[in-house]
């Protein structure tokens, strides 16, 4: 087992930051980045913006799995490509260093016609970070995630929440899941390094990513 901490990233709903946060993560622990499949190549991919954004060293951005064109969940991208996704196929880089992976949209996606992104998580047991929106319909998309990971006894580590303070969401999301508030990442005008590390730095700990 790795001395380094190794986190599996989800998201309550698509395009709510889960990328950027990721970026600002291993930016922040100075991690290795892996997204296991990648579905959609126009436009760039998660790995290329994640080190865009972190600024790290290619050496730190770890090659996908499966890399589909089609921006569709990975199960239906395989089928238009003729490729099936093998469970057994994918397995957790060993890497000298904290490591991030990052799914692709919410927990329950499918990855293949048999197994959601949440049945992966099981499978490795990893602490798993939840990045939720602050907008509006966050609770109910939140919770919902909580209840489909617990159901499947994912160790969840927190949830890190993305946009504008919403306190009275962010909390009740925290109290009625049951779970650790990570820290809220807020909109950036500038989607460039120097940024993000520094709203990264204002507003999560490291200690928080300690385990």
């Amino acid at each position: 087992m790795s001395k380094f901490p190794t986190f599996m990233v989800t998201g309550t709903d698509t395009d709510i930051g889960k990328t950027v946060f990721c970026a600002g993560l291993v930016q922040f622990l100075r991690a290795y980045y892996w997204k296991p499949v990648q579905a959609g190549t126009d436009g760039g991919t998660d790995c290329e913006r994640v080190a865009r954004l972190s600024g790290v060293d290619d050496t730190f951005i770890l090659p996908e799995a499966w890399r589909l064109k089609l921006p569709a969940s990975p199960h239906h991208s395989a089928d238009m490509e003729g490729v099936h996704i093998d469970m057994d196929a994918l397995s957790v880089p060993q890497v000298d260093g904290p490591l991030v992976i990052e799914g692709a949209g919410g927990a329950l996606v499918p990855i293949n016609h048999d197994v959601t992104y949440a049945d992966l998580m099981a499978r490795w047991s990893l602490p798993t970070i939840i990045v939720a929106s602050t907008s509006l319909g966050t609770i109910n998309h939140s919770l919902l995630t909580i209840e489909a990971l617990r159901a499947r006894q994912v160790p969840i580590h927190g949830v890190a929440f993305t946009g504008d303070a919403m306190p009275s969401s962010e909390d009740i999301i925290c109290k009625m899941g049951d779970v650790r508030h990570l820290g809220r990442l807020p909109r950036l005008d500038a989607l460039e390094p120097q940024n993000l590390a520094a709203q990264f730095a204002a507003h999560f700990k490291k200690e928080d990513f300690a385990l």
